[in-house]
This record gives C-alpha cells, structure tokens and sequence, in this order.
C-alpha cells in the first residue's frame, strides 16, 4: 500500500492523453497482436502527474497499460554496442514513466548506450486491481514478466537494424522494476508464453542486471524469494537500496546479495545508510542519488562499455 502512496494515490488526475515519447523517438508494439495472457484491467490507459515531489520535480505515471511497447533511445556519440532495457518501477499498479524511464534513457545514451524503455502492462501480478492489495506478494510478475521476456528477445532480434551487440544487452529496473530485474535474470530457461514469431526464437537472458531498490525479493521473515531460481547461470549483478528504504526495505537487496554469493554470481552491493525510496537519477541532498557514476564504472569492469558495435 506504500508503494500504491508514492506512485498512485499521490498522483493528481490528469487530462493528459496515453504517453508518447518525444520527438525523434517512435514507440514499437511488443507484440505482433494480442499479448499472451492478457487480462481485464480497470479502464483505458491514462497518464497522471504527481503531486509529491523529487528532486524538486513531480513525477509522471502511466496506468493501465494492456498493449505494451518498446522505445528505442539511440546513443549519442561513440556507440558501445551496449543496450540496457529499463524496467520503470511502480508497484505494478502503474509505471514512473519519466522519474525511472525517460530520464534513465537521458542518462545512458550520453554514455553511448541504447536505451530501451519498456512501457509493460500494468496492473499485473502481484497487484490485484479487484481488491487493490497484493495476496500474493512474492509470485512472479505475469504479464509484465512475460513482456520482459519479449523485450529482450525482440532487442536481439532487431540487433543488427539498432545497432547493438547482441552479447551486450541488459536490464535496469527500479522497485517493482527492480523485481523484474531479478525475475528475467532467474527465469529466463522458463517459457512463460507460447512462441507467436522467430522473434521468440531469440534468449531472453540479460547479460548483466541493475537492480535499483528492488522490492518483492525478501519474505516477512528475511527469507530469499523462493519464486527466483539463482543460479551460477544467474548474469552479473548490481544491486543499490538504502537503509532507511521503509518501502521495500534494505533486506531486499541483501537477500538476493546472498543468493547471487551463494551461487558463485559475479555481484556488487552498494549500501547507504540514508535515501529512502523512489529517488531515480534525480540529484539530492543525499550522497546515494549519485549512484549512476559508480555503475558506469561497474559496466567498465566487466566489460559492457569497452569497444564499440558489432
């Protein structure tokens, strides 16, 4: 319900139609036609500003999300070959379209990496829209997870066309988003949907992972996620969370830490003892928001901002 808080019930209505990228930036269809399990949602989709501000700014949402899309944001300068798929968070009721999307896209394609912000349908396991609440709150995320699957499958298919190696793509993911890093990284052997192209032909596997305060990894009980199947297969992985995250709280990343640890997963945790929850890249007070200098060079250490395109 927290989460529900910062990213909906916090958001003014607005008038403002379906979101659009800016200029110079065309939406993809996800799906060649109707998503695989696709389910009822609440209404048509629409976009909300909010009224709680970070960084001075208020964020945008985006609800209701049944026909998922890709946007493809092109480097500037020096390509690296590298692509980055970004999970926007939002508790999977909705999605922080500009505050963990847009702005995440700014930021890598002035480092010479494609971004690829997945707009994923939203609500979506495990946020029940029926009874707004969460029943099941460690199962997996279908549809979104499915569309996370699709999306790093159609990068790969589309590799040569959009300039990326195709041994080169990752995911970034925030909060609920930071949930999908995980899922994609864990579940990529499982085939969640029937294949519908040659397009699904391709590995769903990211080959690195940036969870950024992560949610739904950690049980009541400090307990890893059981739904997560770690293994040494598992990409390498950076984690980022607060101490005093009272949204999805410190455990989250620490649980995984040793999951990742325990199965010989190259990975790097970083811990700050103030920022709280849903900062993005938006500078603050607070030392943690400066985090995107420290996965640059995350990225250079193994090897995901060296060379150039294929």
């Amino acid at each position: 319900m927290l989460l529900c808080l910062l990213f909906l019930c916090s958001w003014a209505r607005a008038d403002a139609p379906v979101w659009q990228p800016s200029a110079g930036h065309e939406q993809v269809p996800l799906w060649p036609g109707t998503p695989p399990g696709s389910s009822s949602v609440p209404g048509a989709e629409y976009m909300k500003t909010g009224e709680k501000l970070i960084g001075g700014r208020p964020i945008v949402g985006v609800s209701n999300v049944s026909r998922p899309t890709l946007t493809v944001y092109a480097p500037a300068g020096q390509n690296t070959g590298t692509a980055v798929v970004v999970f926007p968070g939002g508790g999977f009721q909705g999605l922080a379209i500009d505050l963990e999307g847009t702005e995440v896209c700014d930021w890598l394609t002035a480092k010479g990496v494609t971004c690829v912000l997945l707009k994923y349908r939203v609500p979506s396991m495990p946020y029940v829209w029926s009874c707004d609440c969460r029943p099941h709150n460690h199962a997996l995320s279908m549809p979104s997870l499915q569309d996370a699957q699709r999306a790093l499958r159609l990068i790969r298919a589309h590799a040569a066309a959009w300039h990326v190696d195709p041994h080169k793509v990752g995911v970034l993911g925030f909060s609920a988003g930071g949930f999908l890093v995980a899922e994609t990284s864990t579940t990529f052997k499982r085939r969640l949907y029937a294949p519908v192209d040659a397009v699904d032909q391709e590995s769903s596997r990211p080959d690195f992972a940036i969870a950024i305060y992560p949610g739904h990894l950690a049980t009541d009980d400090d307990r890893f996620n059981v739904n997560l199947p770690v293994t040494h297969d598992t990409p390498p992985t950076f984690l980022l969370q607060a101490e005093d995250d009272y949204v999805d709280g410190v455990n989250q990343a620490l649980v995984y830490y040793n999951a990742l640890r325990k199965a010989d997963v190259p990975a790097e945790m970083h811990l700050y003892a103030h920022g709280g929850h849903a900062f993005g890249l938006r500078p603050t007070a607070e030392p943690i928001t400066h985090w995107p200098a420290l996965v640059e060079t995350w990225l250079g250490t193994i090897g995901m901002t060296t060379g150039g395109t294929p």
